[in-house]
């Protein structure tokens, strides 16, 4: 075993603080990359080198068995055995285990390692209808209630009061009477999950103080990591392994709390000094991961937020050389925003970075379509993190065979529904996907049912785009299923040393040279049901967590508009300005680089500009999308108008008739014959026949006629 001088050399003061605050409690505030565990393992070592604390005694608990391990690992370099080393559950299921005879006897019951198949049960004796995502759902909201110590009968005032919403279409009583059944089953069968678990040994600990009493003896030094992360019942748990004493050290980050949708309470590690008011407070400062650069923008995200948030964090300074300067890149649309991000990986993997040392981070799993398909296109190896690749979803397999199978059938665009943009594709698969429950209003709240309307729309996004750049071509079911089943193809080739592509939340506690944060708008980060002070702050903290996984390069974007052709209505997030000056992050960089060209209407110059527009909505406008519109708004109102009238004669959506785009275009160029009305994108032959009279007549301020159709 090392010495405790040797213990302590190489630690930097703040660690060695740490290491020598061996009489508890301790609390450690410690910022991103600033090496808490090396502080906390030192501490354990040096407090077991110089006699202050037994390994036998000491107990040290974090949230994953991958921390748990390497821990341990940690420890034995220092020459330290003996330590347990363990997840809050893994330690109660130990002692719930050896002191069930003597508390409870009879045999231990059967620990589960899935709520579904018994949820799913209990839902369908009580006659309440479940889909695969609502018992996910269902199982992490009886997993949030156990862990705040709730029980059935107090979920539905409690959900409320916390602001939780019910899966799909089920109501908080519902829920109830789910969670109750659900419980009762288990009784039945003699079956445990790892809440319980954690329910019954604080039930164990709280009413046999002799069992209480044995597990003091053997534990009387406690080290927890994350304790930010800490629920209620896991702090219930800790307080009774003390009793009355204090030996305890806890470290984490407050600026990292990202889990009060489970249950997690930063007020813990917030309020422990106030609770211990004797506690050694040390904070890490150091930041060995991130350059200069990027911890000044994370500095910048934590001074936006609320007053307590920042009382518990700390200001980071960088250890590193200077790095290039973070970017904010503003694109026209999401595929653009995608090609984008893919060349500029490129370009870096060209420099020399291994393609492993790169990640793309967005906010939900149904972000990551596009940036799959740009890194395939690209032949940039990369692998999903935490989730299934998009064409692996369960709801996505089902949809696109349900599409091949309309196509098969002979469901296609008909010659009534004008075949000029995809309009008429897209209310196809809508339409289609509408016969899996999907449609247009996103569900209340969050979780798998949130996510799979997530996936659908991304879909129903991807079909606009594949229409969109097919320009004048007619793209049908046909058509569109064989380009999804090639995208599935060349998403799922093997992959080894690949960009990582990842959630914000499954990307905490790692780290990667390169880091691009994409899809920063309002509506997606802040996610648009982020709707208190509280849960947009919680978005802004899983912000800084994104930007504190890069070492040395950050790239931050967001798209104007989500599919190519749509008009740029969108706003980039409110934690882009709080992280970067006003002057960069209201405008932006504008995106210039090539698009895909081999389908394009034609290479016209922007009329303002002058630049080659690019893309199907570029030329529908005669000029870029980032130039300034000069269209006149009373005609493009009085276009409107009509197509809204047509669209309810015709008993179909708006946007069947003609496009925003396509309005804003004739609302633009004022055509004044058929020649030029042709010219405008977005009016193929079926919509001149049919429509071309009713534009020239609202342009010339006359009354339109009736429309054309086919019949006619």
């Amino acid at each position: 075993m090392m010495t405790p001088h040797e213990i302590l050399d190489h630690l930097d003061p703040e660690q060695r603080d740490v290491a020598l605050s061996v009489a508890g409690p301790v609390v450690v505030l410690a910022g991103a990359g600033t090496g808490k565990t090396r502080a906390i393992t030192h501490r354990i070592a040096y407090a077991v080198a110089t006699g202050t604390h037994d390994s036998a005694s000491t107990l040290a608990v974090t949230f994953t068995t991958r921390a748990a391990a390497e821990m341990r690992e940690r420890l034995r370099q220092l020459g330290v055995v003996g330590i347990q080393t363990r997840t809050f559950h893994s330690a109660a299921l130990r002692q719930l285990r050896y002191f069930w005879p003597k508390g409870v006897g009879g045999e231990f019951p059967v620990l589960i390692s899935s709520k579904a198949r018994y949820v799913n049960e209990a839902a369908t004796r009580l006659r309440i209808p479940t889909s695969p995502a609502t018992v996910r759902d269902l199982a992490a909201e009886i997993e949030w209630a156990k862990v705040s110590q709730i029980a059935p009968d107090d979920y539905p005032i409690a959900a409320e009061k916390s602001g939780r919403v019910a899966p799909g279409e089920l109501t908080l009583p519902a829920v109830a009477k789910v969670y109750a059944g659900y419980d009762a089953l288990k009784g039945d069968r003699g079956l445990i999950d790892f809440e319980d678990v954690l329910l019954l040994t604080v039930g164990l600990l709280d009413a046999r103080e002799d069992i209480a009493a044995q597990v003091r003896s053997q534990y009387r030094h406690f080290t927890v990591d994350e304790y930010q992360d800490v629920n209620p019942l896991q702090q219930r748990l800790l307080d009774l392994w003390l009793g009355e004493r204090d030996d305890v050290c806890v470290v984490g980050d407050a600026a990292q709390t990202i889990y009060t949708f489970a249950g997690a309470d930063p007020a813990q590690l917030m309020g422990f000094a106030a609770r211990y008011p004797a506690a050694t407070t040390v904070r890490l400062v150091r930041s060995y991961r991130c350059s200069p650069q990027i911890v000044t923008i994370a500095n910048r995200v934590l001074s936006a937020a609320p007053a307590a948030t920042r009382a518990a964090t700390v200001t980071l300074t960088s250890e590193n050389p200077d790095g290039p300067t973070p970017t904010i890149t503003a694109y026209a649309d999401e595929s653009e925003e995608a090609e984008g991000v893919a060349r500029k990986i490129a370009a870096l993997v060209k420099s020399g970075v291994e393609p492993r040392d790169v990640a793309v981070l967005f906010r939900i799993n149904a972000q990551s379509e596009p940036y799959e398909a740009a890194l395939a296109n690209a032949r940039i190896p990369y692998t999903l993190r935490g989730g299934e690749r998009f064409f692996d979803r369960p709801e996505v397999r089902e949809a696109i065979t349900r599409l091949r199978g309309a196509a098969r059938g002979g469901v296609d665009i008909g010659s009534d529904l004008s075949l000029d943009g995809g309009e008429s594709l897209r209310a196809t698969v809508v339409a289609i996907l509408g016969a899996m429950g999907w449609d247009e209003n996103p569900p209340a709240g969050t979780g798998a049912v949130r996510e799979r309307w997530e996936s659908l729309s991304a879909l129903v996004s991807l079909t606009e785009e594949i229409s969109a750049r097919a320009d004048d071509e007619v793209v049908g079911l046909a058509r569109l299923v064989t380009e999804l089943d090639q995208r599935s193809e060349t998403q799922h080739a093997p992959s080894t040393n690949g960009v990582t592509l990842a959630t914000l939340h499954s990307a905490k506690g790692l780290e990667w040279e390169a880091v691009f944060i994409v899809g920063l708008v309002e509506g997606t980060l802040p996610i648009v049901h982020a709707n208190t002070d509280e849960r947009v702050d919680e978005e802004r903290r899983l912000f800084y967590v994104g930007v504190t996984r890069a070492r040395r390069q950050l790239g931050l974007s967001w798209a104007r508009a989500r599919n190519p052709g749509q008009r740029g209505s969108r706003r980039v997030s409110r934690f882009v300005g709080e992280a970067l000056p006003t002057s960069v992050s209201a405008r932006g960089e504008r995106a210039r680089g090539p698009r895909p060209t081999s389908r394009r209407r034609d290479s016209r110059a922007c009329r303002v500009c002058g630049r080659t527009l690019v893309g199907g909505h570029e030329v529908s406008l005669g000029r870029c999308s980032s130039c300034p519109s000069n269209y006149d708004e009373a005609v493009f109102e009085r276009l409107k108008s009509w197509r809204y009238a047509e669209s309810q004669r015709r008993a179909v959506p708006a946007y069947v008739i003609f496009t925003d785009a396509t309005l804003i275009a004739i609302a633009e160029t004022m055509p004044t014959d058929t020649p030029a009305l042709e010219g405008i994108a977005g009016i193929g032959p079926a919509k001149m026949a049919r429509y071309g009279q009713c534009m020239l007549a609202l342009l010339g301020g006359d009354d339109p006629p009736d429309p054309l159709d086919p019949e006619d």
